[in-house]
């Protein structure tokens, strides 16, 4: 298995994530969710393998989970996902899969728990915020 990253080119941690793991040494399989959608198996799967609920990768701000009513308290996974297959956007990125594991990489530094290369330090997000030092040690909370 290779790395595949659930990507939005949209998103500045998206791409973030998307330029470490290419500077580590990697050709990730980049699945633009947002054009290609979501079907409900995959992503059910995708979840089950990252431990993650579907409340865990839902994306409260910046889309229409408020105006759906998905923040309410009663709000089953199932309708989480009914309205995920039908809107992508509610769907936090980025979603990265490796032989380590799944892991919603926010914050950008998550993804390097994922990857057994990591590009060398010093290496900063394109925000100039420094992801890994001289020494080749991460940054906490990047």
């Amino acid at each position: 298995m290779g790395v595949t990253i659930y990507h939005n080119a949209a998103c500045s941690k998206s791409r973030d994530v998307l330029r470490v793991i290419k500077a580590a040494g990697y050709e990730p399989e980049i699945v633009h969710y947002m054009k290609v959608g979501w079907d409900r198996e995959g992503l059910e799967a995708l979840l089950a393998e990252g431990d993650l609920s579907p409340r865990d990768v839902l994306r409260p701000e910046r889309g229409p989970a408020r105006e759906l009513g998905l923040l309410e308290e009663g709000v089953t996974d199932g309708q989480i996902l009914d309205a995920m297959i039908l809107h992508p956007v509610l769907v936090e990125r980025p979603i990265v899969r490796t032989e380590k594991g799944v892991a919603l990489c926010r914050p950008v530094g998550k993804v390097l728990d994922l990857l057994e290369n990591w590009p060398e330090g010093p290496f900063s997000r394109s925000n100039g915020v420094l992801l890994i030092d001289a020494q080749g040690l991460p940054v906490p909370g990047v």
